[in-house]
């Protein structure tokens, strides 16, 4: 579980300064040679806390790129992955498992007013 401060435009929209780096999201370098590289996150080492990111290669000795592993800490997340509804909802301040909870009961009330339209109607 590695975390990131979020850019200004996120911090204004969920109303929190950090959060947890998911494959997927987009982040930008804010610190040393790659500084200002933008893109998205392609491998977590929960270990060494670090991330590889695309665009973020360098040249081996005998030719061809190797990925550079920057740490988290010199990161800042600018767009986030949402595809997950437990983080989606945990970012936007609900608690995830309330609110999942609450959907599957207007789903089952939603579901009980279609059989009693038609029960109605048939």
């Amino acid at each position: 579980m590695i975390s990131a401060p979020l850019a200004d435009s996120l911090r204004e929209l969920y109303k929190k300064r950090t959060a947890r780096i998911v494959k997927g999201d987009s982040v930008k370098v804010m610190r040393g040679e790659y500084k200002g590289v933008e893109g998205k996150v392609e491998r977590i080492n929960t270990e060494h806390g670090t991330l590889n990111i695309e665009g973020v290669q360098r040249e081996k000795i005998r030719g061809g790129q190797v990925k550079v592993p920057i740490h988290a800490s010199k990161i800042m997340l600018t767009n986030l992955k949402l595809d997950d509804k437990y983080r989606s909802n945990k970012i936007q301040g609900e608690n995830p498992k309330v609110a999942l909870a609450k959907k599957k009961v207007e789903r089952k009330e939603e579901a009980a007013t279609k059989e009693t339209k038609k029960e109605d109607n048939g």
